[in-house]
């Protein structure tokens, strides 16, 4: 099943952003170091084209810290865009942000003119608090939850930096399968737009392939890579006490358990993509949204003509 949440304010966000880019220095994209790839938005990137970018690896503490220092290679080399990580609750690396936009366009400076930088990302990704750092107060709401920052807000870092934050927003249409089920494995989607079983089973698979040894710590198994995904899924289950009538695993429990232990890194530092695995799968997404958009088009150009709307082609020239 393929996973899509696009709220009605996720629109109106579209719509400001375009709104407000031409008089903005630098974008912030605040992502998930544990999904880096999944993470970013490319309706953000077709929106914000020729500005200078920061990409900030959020969350960098949960994630893997082999993989974490090859995002940041990835993007680094992009044109016109630094990357870094962080944890946005600590202070100190959170100050960074403000020195990388200073690099970014080093002659926005003073009064005559303030740097204006926009700060964008996926829902959940710690934007809220990253701006409640770095201003050293409460100025942003945050949550545990997808869609917390419903309007644009106006903050003052400085007389001369003023940061403009945007609610969280994901794009109208989620074209590559895995990023969907990473992004509601990480809390990015809102918990009716999915089935946590199935993003449970996905996520099992891919920490069985690469993280088993971390599966058999948490839960006192002996090979996870030996297991299926279901297998995994009910022996958790058990493990865990996840249990209904006759002591069969409820596997609506145990899928819960799994998603929590990952998004509260309990399991130990996760990032469930490489720069190549991603690129592997938007390519295979790409090629599958070209043919179905070609299947569209034949549908509506075979309406057209039963309708008379445009002339029937002459196939015989």
């Amino acid at each position: 099943m393929a996973i899509q949440w696009f709220p009605g304010h996720m629109h109106l966000t579209q719509k400001a952003i375009a709104e407000r880019i031409n008089n903005i220095d630098v974008v912030i994209e605040l992502l998930d170091a544990r999904l880096p790839g999944s993470s970013a938005n490319p309706l953000l990137a077709k929106l914000t084209q020729g500005k200078p970018a920061l990409k900030v690896l959020n969350k960098q503490d949960l994630a893997d810290p082999l993989r974490t220092p090859q995002w940041l290679a990835h993007y680094s080399a992009l044109p016109g865009t630094q990357a870094i990580a962080l944890d946005a609750s600590v202070a100190t690396p959170a100050k960074a942000v403000i020195a990388a936009c200073h690099a970014l366009a080093p002659l926005r400076r003073g009064m005559v003119k303030p740097m204006r930088v926009l700060i964008c990302g996926i829902p959940n990704v710690g934007k809220s608090t990253l701006i409640n750092t770095l201003t050293g107060k409460r100025a942003a709401k945050t949550g545990d939850e997808a869609g917390v920052t419903k309007q644009e807000q106006r903050i003052a870092l400085a007389p001369d930096f003023y940061l403009y934050d945007t609610p969280g927003v994901l794009w109208p249409r989620i074209i590559v399968t895995k990023s969907g089920y990473n992004l509601a494995a990480s809390g990015a989607v809102g918990r009716n737009a999915f089935d946590e079983q199935e993003v449970a089973l996905e996520l099992l698979d891919y920490l069985r392939q690469h993280y088993p040894a971390l599966l058999q710590a948490r839960f006192k198994i002996e090979d996870a890579s030996a297991l299926t995904d279901e297998q995994l899924l009910e022996t958790i289950g058990r493990q865990r006490g996840a249990l209904q009538g006759g002591q069969k695993v409820n596997l609506q429990k145990a899928a819960e358990i799994a998603i929590y232990d990952f998004r509260s890194a309990v399991m130990g530092r996760i990032t469930l993509e490489t720069p190549d695995e991603f690129a592997q799968w938007l390519a295979t997404g790409q090629t599958l949204d070209a043919q179905r958009q070609l299947k569209k088009d034949a549908i509506e150009l075979d309406r057209k003509i039963r309708f008379k709307q445009v002339p029937r082609p002459d196939l015989r020239h």
